[in-house]
């Protein structure tokens, strides 16, 4: 069975059509999320910086919090591991039971890119992206249209 889109996302994109829309779907609620109690002091951050984009890009829900975490916390799991990386190098030395020197990728490299590939669907969900942000036609809320006051078609 396909994922389903969600008719929000369809909206954005500018994909929807009437006979693929879901009434019955709760609407988002409109605002920003609080970070979780188990985030990190840094992964807070990342998680405050990605809600204010959010908002930025009028997209912006509170009911998109444990998505909002797990991606704060994956990316600060990428900033964690490419230290690591920095300091120690890609690779490492140990040495056979033959005695034969072995140099072998650190684990922090398969940590990141899984962590990588992790944050970049997460980020394609949320249409942080330069591909998905611009399938993105949401409106700021804050951008009324100036005509709109003039009642000329009305």
């Amino acid at each position: 069975m396909a994922k389903r889109t969600p008719d929000h996302l369809k909206i954005i994109a500018g994909t929807a059509r009437p006979d693929r829309m879901n009434p019955d779907a709760p609407p988002a609620n409109i605002g920003t999320a609080e970070p979780s109690e188990w985030l990190s002091e840094r992964a807070a951050e990342i998680f405050a910086q990605l809600s204010a984009t959010l908002l930025g890009m009028g997209i912006a829900s509170p009911d998109d919090q444990a998505a909002l975490a797990l991606l704060a916390s994956r990316l600060e799991e990428i900033e964690i591991c490419t230290a690591v990386i920095e300091d120690a190098g890609r690779t490492y030395c140990t040495t056979a039971t033959s005695g034969d020197k072995l140099v072998r990728a650190r684990p922090e490299v398969a940590m990141r890119n899984e962590a990588m590939r992790h944050a970049q669907s997460l980020l394609s969900e949320f249409g942080l992206t330069p591909a998905t942000r611009a399938k993105v036609s949401a409106r700021n809320p804050a951008e009324e249209n100036p005509f709109d006051a003039l009642d000329y078609f009305s």
